[in-house]
């Protein structure tokens, strides 16, 4: 019984939730501009995958540069994900 006192659930989505914790402004702005920072580094990485995909490569490498492009999208779309509850926080 004293473990499942223990367990937290998920916090609610932002705008879900009115008493949902809330991110100091400053914070906020600090974790929204690492996010630009690192959406364009992420997009450097996107880049030089579509550059790859079109040179001639064995099939081994064609392979990397799929888990390379696969792997940089899913942290775009985090990155996203990330920013869209940054803004819903300012929004309050």
């Amino acid at each position: 019984m004293a473990q499942q006192a223990s367990i937290k659930s998920k916090p609610a989505p932002a705008g879900e939730s009115g008493s949902a914790a809330r991110i100091p402004p400053e914070i906020n702005q600090q974790l929204r501009t690492l996010a630009h920072d690192l959406s364009n580094s992420i997009e450097t990485v996107m880049q030089a995958c579509y550059l790859l995909s079109q040179a001639k490569l064995d099939e081994g490498n064609q392979r990397w540069v799929k888990l390379v492009d696969s792997g940089a999208r899913d942290a775009g779309r985090i990155i996203r994900e990330m920013r869209e509850i940054l803004r819903g926080q300012e929004a309050k």
